[in-house]
């Protein structure tokens, strides 16, 4: 195998698939890259066996072969080389040199055929879905997903695909983010569980003005543009039924400026328990008020103007939950909903002009008097 590609190449298609290389393996070629010759110029591929991600790259190819390097010393090098063309080969006893400028690296390659083959997805019957839309689901859902191992279901989202409209949803249990696009899709009715890593690196890789093919193999669901392709497992199991979980009753409303009310959690959680994060808010009509007791170490409080509709109500909130979720609000402004101190409230947009339905919900935390 024998090619040269320009540095500027070479580094754009290891940034896009170095990060599927598990850091830790006890599979030695799971820490290489697979590099490929293509008709085009090469692909590169790396896997952890959950997620795979390939991708291909302009090269002038000399030799066509395939060889796996290890991936970590491929990128170091490629971050500190010259700008000049780099020169790349391999030998029958899968040794790589690489030539740029006047340095010269060899490597030791592990042969193409201990590489992990890709799962089997066929995208002959695969569905087009526009990237930015995808990518919108994502950024706004997939933080709210679990990472406890307790409840492995959790720790997916769950993407709702229907012919005409496309849903996400992730929770941990004790909050829980959805978001719904109108779109034509024109796939059958499925309902998909997807790990959050492979769901970033779509995020990561694909453009938002491009269209991409979605196919689902037998436990894999593959993600194809005409240069980059993410494959990953999918968590089974059924998903937890989350739709009688959201209030549809909650008749006390606020509206708040989400920088001010961030700036001001913040500043409350700095005396808040490392365990809990717990602070007490008390609505009214016209203001907030914020206060925080920790026994250990001290108290804090603070006050907001607040446009709030019902009777009076004191209550508790994880902080970190809740900056988390204004964190992912996409508006200036945040609607919250209650009934009571004991049941959850809701958190949307206000004033978002976007056609996209976006909701998350909170379970409050006991006040402890």
């Amino acid at each position: 195998m024998r090619f040269t590609i320009s540095r500027e190449k070479l580094q754009e298609g290891l940034a896009a698939v170095t990060p599927a290389v598990p850091s830790k393996t006890t599979l030695p070629v799971l820490a290489n890259l697979l590099i490929q010759t293509t008709e085009k110029g090469i692909r590169i591929s790396g896997t952890d066996l959950d997620i795979a991600v390939s991708t291909e790259v302009i090269a002038d190819v000399e030799a066509a072969g395939a060889i796996t390097i290890p991936a970590r010393k491929l990128s170091e090098i490629a971050k500190e080389l010259p700008p000049a063309p780099v020169k790349i080969s391999a030998t029958g006893d899968q040794r790589i040199t690489l030539e740029c400028g006047r340095s010269k690296f060899k490597l030791l390659g592990l042969p193409k055929s201990e590489f992990p083959s890709f799962p089997a997805v066929h995208f002959e019957k695969a569905v087009r879905i526009p990237s930015g839309e995808l990518q919108k689901l994502i950024s706004h859902t997939a933080f709210a997903a679990s990472t406890e191992e307790s409840r492995p279901i959790l720790n997916g989202v769950l993407w709702e695909l229907r012919p005409d409209m496309m849903r996400m949803v992730a929770t941990n249990g004790h909050r829980l983010a959805k978001m719904e696009i109108q779109v034509k899709t024109g796939s059958a009715n499925s309902d998909l569980i997807i790990p959050p890593k492979a769901l970033e690196q779509i995020r990561r890789l694909f453009p938002a003005e491009e269209e991409l093919e979605v196919a689902q193999g037998e436990n894999h669901l593959g993600f194809r543009s005409p240069f980059t392709a993410v494959y990953t497992r999918l968590i089974e199991g059924p998903y937890p039924s989350y739709d009688p979980v959201i209030p549809k009753d909650n008749d006390k409303i606020a509206v708040l400026d989400k920088s001010a009310f961030a700036s001001a959690l913040k500043r409350m959680s700095v005396v808040a328990s490392d365990q809990t994060h717990r602070i007490r808010l008390s609505f009214n009509s016209g203001m907030l008020k914020f206060s925080v007791s920790t026994p250990d170490l001290g108290e804090a409080q603070d006050e907001l103007p607040v446009r709030f509709t019902g009777d009076p109500l004191d209550i508790g909130f994880n902080a970190a939950y809740l900056l988390e979720i204004l964190r992912y609000m996409p508006t200036d402004e945040v609607k919250m909903t209650f009934k009571h101190p004991e049941r959850a409230a809701t958190l949307e947009p206000e004033g978002w002009s976007d056609p996209a339905k976006y909701l998350a919900l909170l379970m409050p935390l006991r006040l402890v008097d």
